[in-house]
């Protein structure tokens, strides 16, 4: 049995986002973030690097920086398309560090698209406090 993808849309990975992860580039923003959560999940910093704005990206990120973070859970609460070069998805994504409680991290996101390529930019300024947090999808 073919395993659901890790972002909640419902599908099975293979036909969501892991073409994504094998280099397919993501039809709009939101399918980047669910492609962006499931890399967190799957632990694949590759995709992560290369799908981050090289404007706004922080130094590459690794495999060991993603261990002991469990994701639990993505829900995407709006996604919008503001013109054919950028868009916001907001989302809320639960996980567990080690031991800890379950945490919560609420985010609106800010997109952008050039020659044919959606990109993270980074948190939007007027995203709650916790959004701020090392693990920004």
């Amino acid at each position: 049995m073919a395993a659901l993808c890790p972002c909640y849309s419902g599908k099975h990975y293979a036909d969501c986002c892991q073409p994504l992860h094998q280099g397919t580039i993501a039809p709009d923003a939101e399918r980047l973030m669910r492609a962006r959560y499931s890399a967190y999940a799957l632990k694949l910093p590759q995709f992560l690097n290369a799908t981050w704005h090289p404007a706004t990206r922080p130094k590459p990120m690794n495999a060991q920086e993603m261990f002991g973070i469990r994701w639990l859970k993505l829900t995407v609460h709006s996604a919008q398309q503001i013109s054919d070069t950028e868009a916001q998805v907001c989302f809320s994504a639960d996980y567990r560090q080690g031991q800890q409680k379950r945490a919560h991290l609420y985010e609106c996101s800010r997109f952008v698209r050039e020659e044919g390529q959606w990109w993270y930019w980074g948190a939007l300024d007027d995203s709650p406090q916790d959004a701020k947090a090392s693990y920004t999808l």
